[in-house]
């Protein structure tokens, strides 16, 4: 089959699907991945092809209160919809849709009656098991997580309604809601895949047939890729350290953490390893060193703790490697992800990042790191985790959903 991956977002959603592609092609698939700018290199590393998706993230970020920030998902989307229909123009079989494209991607496979699955890497439907994974970690109760997990649709609903409009125009379809194609969906049970593992999330048991938790999507790592020369030097000349690094988050905030980080490391007599991403994380020193983007399969486990953003593929890769981890939440999926690393006990509280300070940092670190039972928890985590195939799994779900037709997106559930 030619199958088209479609994602949108930071590196974190978009690097375990290069995985995903890898595991597809080596089945005999031609895989290519559509994703926005600044990722063609991940997937052609991956041995996958490339389509460009116009929209940027970055450039509808900002600071602002809730009606901003729908504002400007609301801009994002629509920019998105619009280079959709072109990125599965010409010769698509299969349509896989992450949850940030599938609003998008349902209307689009009307159009076409290319099948389509979902491939999510965070559980967004309603169950009474936790609450929505983007408005926080307190439980309302069963009845109640289940009324904001149906509001959080709705939100999210209201903010693709433009983009969805607009898109059903350009393809020729009739006029349709964002709603009422969700609603659409779920009734014919449109098959979805989970990424994550089932160490962190079980599957909710009142989740309606088809949403299935399959395993983690790990990102690809080419069988020749090696750490940095110097990184390897620096892991070698002593205990081993801790990583600090919060991803596609706190941009312009590098100079604050960077002091924090390292105050922190050397108050708690750690080692440390800076990941400048999007904040730009720095510092010198014998027991300090910087780097940019390297497999966390590769790094995590020679490491003593990871210092993170509680994104969901690095709360994953840390637990794999099972080294227990400090979770600094900044927003969306994060604050629930850090509370699965907690409730685990492989991590402490979180501290999010806005009420992060020296003293609070070497606290966490000195805890996880003199504490066995962090690391004890982590390894119990990562010894399920080496159990589940979740790029495996989703092949044959993907091959057989495929074959029976069951992800058609042109009649089912009309």
């Amino acid at each position: 089959m030619r199958i088209l991956i479609a994602t949108a977002g930071s590196r974190g959603d978009v690097a375990p699907y290069t995985g995903l592609g890898a595991e597809l092609a080596r089945a005999g698939h031609e895989v290519t991945l559509a994703a926005t700018d600044g990722f063609a290199a991940l997937a052609e590393g991956a041995g996958l092809g490339f389509r460009r998706l116009p929209a940027d993230a970055r450039a509808h970020g900002g600071a602002g209160g809730r009606r901003d920030l729908l504002r400007t998902a609301a801009a994002f989307v629509t920019e998105l919809g619009r280079g959709f229909a072109d990125a599965v123009a010409d010769g698509t079989d299969l349509l896989l849709l992450s949850a940030t494209t599938a609003p998008l991607g349902w209307h689009l496979a009307e159009a076409t009656g290319v099948p389509s699955l979902g491939v999510y890497l965070q559980p967004t439907a309603p169950t009474g098991d936790f609450p929505p994974a983007v408005t926080g970690t307190r439980s309302l109760g069963r009845a109640g997580n289940r009324a904001a997990g149906r509001f959080a649709l709705r939100m999210a609903d209201r903010v693709y309604a433009p983009a969805v409009a607009e898109l059903r125009r350009r393809l020729g379809l009739p006029p349709l809601t964002a709603a009422a194609m969700r609603r659409r969906r779920e009734r014919a049970d449109w098959p979805v895949l989970h990424g994550f593992s089932r160490a962190l999330v079980p599957r909710p048991a009142d989740w309606r047939p088809g949403l299935e938790v399959v395993g983690t999507f790990w990102p690809h790592v080419g069988a020749g890729e090696r750490l940095p020369a110097g990184l390897e030097d620096f892991l070698r000349a002593g205990p081993r350290p801790v990583l600090v690094g919060f991803g596609s988050m706190a941009a312009g905030e590098g100079d604050r953490l960077s002091e924090i980080a390292v105050a922190a490391l050397r108050r708690a007599g750690l080692r440390g390893i800076l990941q400048s991403g999007a904040a730009g994380l720095a510092a010198g020193g014998d027991d300090l060193f910087t780097v940019g983007e390297v497999p966390h399969a590769l790094l995590f486990p020679r490491l003593a703790a990871v210092v993170h953003h509680a994104g969901a593929g690095t709360t994953a890769a840390a637990l794999r490697a099972g080294v227990p981890a400090v979770a600094v939440p900044v927003t969306a999926d994060q604050p629930f992800w850090a509370a699965r690393l907690a409730a685990l006990g492989a991590a402490p509280a979180p501290v999010p990042l806005r009420a992060l300070t020296v003293e609070r940092l070497a606290a966490a670190l000195t805890l996880v790191t003199s504490r066995q039972t962090y690391t004890a928890a982590a390894a119990r985590a990562a010894r399920h985790m080496a159990g589940e195939d979740g790029a495996g799994r989703a092949l044959k779900t993907i091959e057989r959903v495929a074959r029976d037709g069951n992800g058609r997106g042109g009649s089912a559930g009309q």
